[in-house]
């Protein structure tokens, strides 16, 4: 269309660092047209306000198809369509009954957990010689604190950190043999919580009931065991994206060091500045839309670009400046409205957590090689983070 903004997600440049190619355009226009190979016109929201907007608006629904996963056991398909592909009364009453699992203070209280469980990783790096900080801690860390949450047999967990590698694969025979191994030994959990329950999140879901005497199901609490596994993506991408960040600024890492009290300012300023997520999913408008005076016609994909708006001077005075000083503001690392991650209080909790425990373990902590992103438009994460935990001699 005359007059918005293209952006060309194959770019080279724009898959290295998209934050440049936002910013010359969001001036211009609330909207851009994202050139996507294989797609038609597909639109993405630039401004924080417009994006709150739209995140909040009932006329954009999610594309309740888009669970559908080629190579899955037909037994499992049911589990694939979770919370996050549904819409409406059904999207409100699954969160309405899991909201409470979820709470900060129930976060919180699952910190000392989760600081045994960072440990436990770190006890098992090598201090003197280069590792992947990546492959090695961020990624098996959301699993370990998954199976804490789930309840999930410490014999067990090994085998659901292979799991959650083949589900950051995305595809391929170990990713559709990973999932009947994940929907089985999630409903074998939730059997064991109704027989005994515990502290763990499965019994707290279990024993939720609304007034009206509404409860999830056991396909209900299934699904949402497979959800998390999903989610759990998100903090081990954020860990890894902070720890690179943090390494690149060493004068706002030394602040962090002088004065850990920082941290949860800081984990509000990471999640702004280097979210693993640059765009939400599409949602599709069910009637002719307006945003910041661009016309969108009904069922064309519209995403917010959570990487342009975090960075919306409107919102956030000089936003291309990281600083864990900053007030923390209103930013969409866990997008907005009815979407908004049910999780994000565990994923700040967690970030948080790994965070704290690295710095304090290891004082002289340095890239041991080049923290360098993946060309992937959809998610900002790195490909390896090598680091030297503890300098040799």
């Amino acid at each position: 269309m005359t007059g918005v903004p293209e952006i060309d997600l194959t770019d080279p440049a724009v898959l290295h660092d998209p934050y440049p190619a936002y910013a010359r355009v969001r001036d211009r226009s609330a909207v851009v047209r994202l050139l996507v190979p294989g797609f038609g016109p597909f639109w993405a929201v630039t401004r924080h306000e417009e994006a709150r907007a739209l995140l909040s608006d009932p006329r954009m629904e999610i594309n309740e198809s888009s669970y559908l996963r080629p190579g899955v056991p037909e037994h499992c398909l049911r589990h694939m369509r979770t919370m996050s592909e549904t819409n409406g009364a059904e999207h409100a009453r699954l969160r309405r009954l899991v909201t409470p699992a979820f709470t900060p203070r129930q976060a919180a209280g699952f910190g000392p957990r989760m600081e045994r469980i960072v440990e436990g990783l770190l006890d098992e790096l090598p201090e003197t010689e280069p590792v992947d900080l990546l492959e090695r801690f961020a990624r098996p860390l959301p699993m370990d604190v998954i199976c804490e949450l789930v309840g999930i047999p410490a014999a067990d967990r090994a085998r659901w950190r292979e799991y959650g590698a083949a589900v950051t694969a995305g595809h391929g025979e170990k990713f559709a043999a990973a999932i009947p191994a994940i929907i089985g030994d999630a409903a074998s959990a939730i059997a064991a919580s109704r027989a005994e329950p515990g502290d763990d999140l499965l019994s707290q879901l279990v024993r939720i009931v609304e007034e009206d005497g509404d409860r999830l199901s056991d396909d209900e609490l299934v699904t949402m065991v497979w959800l998390l596994v999903l989610a759990g993506q998100t903090p081990a991408n954020l860990v890894a994206n902070s720890v690179a960040t943090l390494l690149a600024h060493p004068g706002q890492l030394a602040a962090l060091r002088a004065d850990p009290a920082l941290m949860p300012r800081a984990v509000e300023e990471l999640a702004r500045w280097c979210t693993p997520q640059p765009m939400t999913v599409p949602r599709f408008p069910t009637e002719d839309i307006e945003v910041g005076g661009v016309p969108i016609p009904k069922g064309q994909p519209v995403t917010v670009s959570i990487a342009s708006a975090n960075r919306d001077p409107r919102v956030f005075p000089d936003p291309e400046r990281f600083d864990l000083t900053r007030e923390p503001g209103p930013h969409l690392a866990f997008a907005h409205g009815p979407h908004f991650c049910v999780g994000a209080s565990l994923a700040r909790a967690q970030t948080g957590v790994a965070l704290g425990v690295l710095l304090r373990r290891y004082p002289e902590m340095a890239l041991a090689g080049e923290a360098s992103y993946l060309p992937d438009p959809g998610t900002r994460r790195l490909a390896s983070l090598p680091v030297l935990l503890r300098p040799k001699g």
